[in-house]
This record gives C-alpha cells, structure tokens and sequence, in this order.
C-alpha cells in the first residue's frame, strides 16, 4: 500500500528490484524517488544508505531535481565491499511550512502572536532531535526569542530563520509522519569492475622464433643448387610472453587479457586465414579447446608448463597487473569431456556430434555445449574449472559468447563463485541482442563488451553513451575495446593511423574500462578481403610475432599517444567513472565535444572524428554542466601536447587528423587523495 507520505519510483531500480543495483567501492551513484504529499504542507526527503551489517549512514537530504516535477534525488557513496542496502524516508516538514506561513501572515500582522506561539513549540520539538554538541541550544533560543514579546515581530522572526540557526536544522530536522520505500539491495564490488585498461596478446605469438623443419635437401645433379631450407614457426611460450610485460605496463594498462591457453584440438584444426585443410605445422584456433593432453584445465604444451603460467601471472603482478582469462565453454572434438561426457553435447540423428555454426560461418573444429541434460553437473564443473584457475592468481574471467549459452547457467556459476570470492569479475563478450546483453548484465556479470566498435557518427556516439550511462549503469558496466582478433571494423580499415588515434581517444575518454588488442598500436588494418571484419593472416589461425622495437624506433607506434591515454586515466578521477557524462553543443558534425565530472574533478574532451580531413568548429559549451558561470573565460591545458588556451562559453578549434587527434583539458582538477586507490 502507498504510505502515509507517497514514495514512489525509487531508483535505481533493477527488474522490480528483484536483482540489486551495482557500484563499486568510492563510486558515487545517484537515487531518485518521486515524493509528494496532499494539501499545501512542505514534504522533504532523504536517502538512506546502509553497509552490509546494516549500520545507517550519515544523514542525507535529497533535493527536488526540478521545480514542480515531486521528482527528488541524492547522491550516495559507499565505501567498501559488500552487500548494501539503500532506501527512501519521505516526511511531512513542519518547520519549512510554518517558515512560509510564518513569512506571510507576520508582515502582513495577521495573527502574529499566534503564530508565533506555534513556531515556538516546534523549535522546541526539533531541539530534542538535535545532539547537545550539535547546537540544541541555538534552537532553543529560537524558541524563546519567539515568545518574547518585548522584540519586534520582525527581529523575533529573523532570529527564527538565521542562517546557524538553519544549518544546524539541515543536519538534525523535525520530521513528521515519516514513510521509508521499500530497501533495494545494492551490490558493491571492488573497483577493477568498473575501471580498467585491458591489453589483449596471444602468448604463443610473443617470441614465436623461425627453426629449420628437417636437414636442408641435396643439390640436385652435379653443379645444381640447393634448395631453400625449409622452416617453420616456432610457439612462444609464458617465458617468453613475459618478456612482453614490461612494455605493456610501461604503457600504462592494468588488466593483460589472455585468449584460451588450453590444448587445441586436431580433428578437423582450421589453418590460416579460416582455411579447412590445415598443414602439418599450423597450431589452430585457441577456441577449439582440448585434446589428448588435457581441456579446460590444462595449459597447450607449446606454451610451458603451469608453472611456466605462474611465472607469467606473477611477473604481471609485480609490475601491477592483473591477468584476464578466455573462459570458452566449447570443445573440440578430442576434447576428454566428449568421451566422459557425451550427455553434455547435442548428438544428430545419425550419431554424429553437431559442430557450431553461426550461418554462413561454419566451425567444424568446436562442439557447442547442450545444457539441458545435465545442467547441475555443468554448473559443477565450471565452477571447478574456473576456481582451479582462481587458485594460480587468476581473478578476471572473460566469458567468450555467453550469450549463446543459458542465461539462468550464468546466474548459477556466478552466484557460485562470487558468494565465497566476490573480487572475482567476469566480462560478458555478447555481441547480440540488446535484451539478451542486459540480462546477462543483470544476472552477475560485471561487465560487458557494447556496440561501441559500431558507433562512428556524433550522433550514434552520443546517444549510444548516454545510454549506457543512463538507467543501465546501475547494472550494466561497458568495456570499450577498440579492435578484438574477430572485429577489426571498417573505420579502421579506412581511416588508417588519424581513425586509430581517434577510436583511441574515444574509448579511453567515454568509458571507465577500454581495451586493445595487440596489433592496435601499430595500426594494422589489413582485412582478410574487401567487406570483411576479419583480420588478413588473422592471429587466430597462425603465429603472428610482432617486431616492436622496429616500429617503435622507426616511428610506426601510436604507443605514446596510448601511454599518454592511461596516464590522464590515472590522474583523473572524472574519466574512471561512467554516470557523469554529457555531450555539448558544436557547429560541425564531424566533431565531437563531452565533459565528465567526478566531484570536483572535471575533464573537458574535443575529438575529429574525420580521420581524412582538418576540422574546425565552434564550441558551445553548457557552462553550469561545468561548474562555471555564463560569462567566465578560463584557463585550460591540453593533456595531450601541454598547449594552453583560454576558452569561455564559446571558442575555436581546429583538428588535424595525423597532427592533433584531439583536444582534452582538465577544468577542473581532482584534491590530492594520497594516491590512486586500489582496484
């Protein structure tokens, strides 16, 4: 039933409330409730946040968002991790509708003794509410300055609405007829969920090296020339992929994310560029997980030993990375779970095992899961699989294609894991329908991949990010990779470096988590043929060993700008959170201007997103967004290039693809906290 003060529409608010909302730790998340009560009384509000073991937190008022709207709101942060509960108290204001009762009748001498008289007793009903330290005496003084007669009415008034006297009133009110909404669970987890910059690299491409295959072959006849020795290339390994660490780090990322590192298959292994014949040296897809030397649980022998993985994971940790898994949940066909357990796979009329298939796309070398006939068993096991991995240091997990699995399957493991290991996240990399990416959000996992790799114009850019920052970011966390070793889009293809540096900037600016894959920075953007998203010699078929330090020395690395990227990140607060985010006005379409503000933090970005052609505009901007007033000119500095400006209400800007691929200035910037803190 509605209360005796309506709250109603309490938000955030996620399917009915039947799941809880999502932050991180230091997070700041706004509530909103719709607040109202009958007749002409003053309502008022406030939020209530309670940590996991229940204790209420400091008191906090809510403001109504919009004259006239009964539409209220406030801001809460929690502060550590855990279960969380928040909720609304609506309540009828009695010292706020005496006050504007009081402000009419006293000059106008309409019955002002009683008046008086009636403020008196509630000043001195509101001191009993108001700690002894926190100045129950200057309200009681009100009260008796109200019933001194020998004072003029106005001075007995102004004493009744004097500043210290409000203030302390602000903290400590009278409150009536108190209704509170209904508590809404809120899930708060540790930082990593929310902000990050994630690497993406093959180990087996990392220190691939060239050997001989077999002796060279004999001169043929006498006087003839010998044949070219043949060769192969050789797998890196962990060893060897930890020597890539360094530069990693040294540019800035946080999260280094590992394709699948399992055994792979034989049976019907695809060779390079998706070919079906496969020669004898080609090493397959990491998707087509297991073989004769083990699955899901076990490391590609090519790659070292467990320990050789552990090596890896820790030289990540020293440097302050974590590593990210591929969780895949599909198998090759001489993957040991199709002899042990041929319940789990869909079996076709003639005996044989379908393979997946995603038409016209065909994947003969990987066996889909079917869940419906042994899903606890199925639960089980990855639950087992993803803890054995927990246990070697591994705490992120990204979920290849899950939504091509059960929903309700997700809900269980991630339940599972994160009951007894809440600091354990999982990234949802669903491609798919809107729907179907929501609920996996809402279902557990921490983040997901979005259509950002599709969102090119100002238009789609802005209203694709203010969705996401919108209602959905209280359960749903964007990572906006830029490429993947499946989608290398065709802005890229076209735009050459000027399109990589911009996509850059986007993505690192617009959301909390971004990420590349290696190959990024060198701006490869070589499609497998006209139309295709597929990458030419794609690292998925073959070894792909990259010489980084020729294309840093010779110049062909967007690296620093990168590097420069993730140290903006780290300084500035504003650009690790997600809901404060808006788009402000600009006289050319092919430019793009936003802010974002974190407290007092506030970071101002302009992008070209023409990678072929300089671009100049006006920028309007919403000046109370910032913080500033209409007509104030400030100084700002370029984070990029260190040049300075003066830029007001409205100014000039001018963007050279190649030259200068953006502009981003702090204007406000972050206190010093003491440090970064802990993801």
């Amino acid at each position: 039933m509605i209360g005796r003060i309506p709250v109603l529409d309490v938000r955030p608010l996620v399917d009915c409330g039947r799941r809880p909302a999502k932050a991180v730790v230091g997070e700041t998340f706004q509530v909103t409730a719709t607040v109202f009560r009958e007749g002409h009384d003053a309502v008022a509000a406030n939020a209530v946040l309670r940590d996991p073991s229940g204790r209420r937190g400091p008191f906090t008022p809510m403001r109504e968002l919009a004259p006239g709207t009964d539409r209220w709101g406030a801001e809460l942060t929690p502060d550590a991790e855990g279960r969380w509960t928040y909720t609304v108290e609506a309540w009828s204001d009695p010292l706020s509708t005496w006050r504007h009762t009081a402000g009419i009748k006293v000059p106008a001498g309409i019955d002002t003794e009683l008046v008086m008289a009636e403020g008196a007793e509630l000043y001195e009903r509101a001191a009993k509410g108001v700690p002894k330290k926190d100045g129950r005496e200057t309200v009681l003084s009100v009260a008796d300055a109200l019933r001194d007669g020998s004072r003029p009415a106005a001075a007995r008034l102004a004493a009744a609405l004097a500043p210290a006297v409000t203030e302390v009133l602000g903290r400590h009110p009278l409150r009536d007829l108190v209704t509170a909404s209904k508590p809404l669970a809120l899930n708060v987890e540790r930082r990593r969920a929310l902000y990050g910059s994630w690497y993406e690299l093959f180990p087996r491409s990392e220190g691939a090296r060239t050997e001989p295959v077999g002796p060279a072959p004999a001169r043929k006849g006498k006087g003839g020339a010998r044949a070219a020795q043949r060769t192969r290339l050789v797998s890196g390994t962990f060893r060897t992929a930890a020597e890539r660490l360094p530069a990693v780090a040294a540019m800035g990322f946080d999260v280094v994310y590992l394709p699948p590192v399992h055994p792979i298959g034989t049976s019907h292994r695809k060779g390079p560029n998706n070919t079906l014949t496969a020669g004898e040296h080609d090493p397959g897809v990491p998707w087509a997980i297991g073989s004769a030397d083990g699955g899901h649980d076990a490391i590609h022998p090519e790659l070292g030993t467990l320990e050789d993985f552990d090596h890896f994971v820790e030289t990540a940790r020293t440097l302050r990375m974590e590593i990210a898994m591929d969780f895949a949940l599909q198998c090759s066909p001489d993957h040991p779970w199709v002899k042990e357990h041929p319940e789990w796979f869909h079996h076709r009329p003639d005996g044989s095992i379908a393979y997946a298939e995603n038409p016209p796309k065909k994947y003969q070398d990987i066996y889909p899961i079917a869940f419906d006939q042994d899903m606890p068993g199925l639960v089980a096991e990855t639950v087992r699989v993803l803890r054995f991995w927990m246990d070697r240091g591994v705490r992120i997990f990204r979920v290849d294609n899950p939504h091509t699995k059960p929903v309700v399957f997700w809900e269980k493991v991630i339940s599972q894991i994160n009951k007894a290991d809440p600091d354990v996240i999982f990234l949802a990399e669903a491609f798919t329908r809107p729907a179907m990416m929501h609920t996996l959000a809402k279902a557990g996992f921490q983040q997901s991949y979005t259509y950002f790799t599709w969102r090119n114009s100002k238009q789609e850019i802005a209203e694709y990010v203010t969705e996401l920052s919108g209602d959905a970011a209280s359960y749903m966390r964007p990572n906006f990779f830029v490429n993947t070793p499946d989608i290398l889009p065709g802005y890229l293809q076209d735009g050459g470096r000027p399109a990589f540096e911009a996509r850059a900037v986007l993505a690192a600016t617009l959301s909390p988590s971004w990420g590349v894959y290696a190959g990024f920075e060198l701006c490869e953007n070589t499609p497998v043929r006209p139309g295709s998203e597929e990458y030419l010699n794609s690292e998925k078929y073959e070894l792909r060993p990259r010489d980084w330090e020729s294309a840093e020395r010779e110049g062909r690395t967007i690296a620093p700008l990168i590097t420069a990227l993730n140290r903006v990140r780290r300084r500035h607060p504003a650009l690790q959170q997600l809901r404060d985010v808006h788009f402000h006005s600009v006289d050319n379409d092919a430019l793009i201007v936003y802010s974002k503000r974190s407290g007092s933090n506030i970071v101002l970005v302009v992008v070209n997103l023409d990678p072929h052609h300089t671009q100049e505009a006006t920028v309007s901007l919403d000046m109370p967004q910032l913080c500033l007033e209409w007509h104030e000119t400030v100084p700002v500095r370029d984070e990029l290039t260190g040049d300075t400006y003066h830029w007001g209400r409205n100014f000039y800007v001018r963007l050279e693809p190649g030259i200068t691929p953006a502009h981003i200035v702090v204007l406000r910037p972050s206190p010093p906290t003491g440090g970064s803190p802990t993801p």
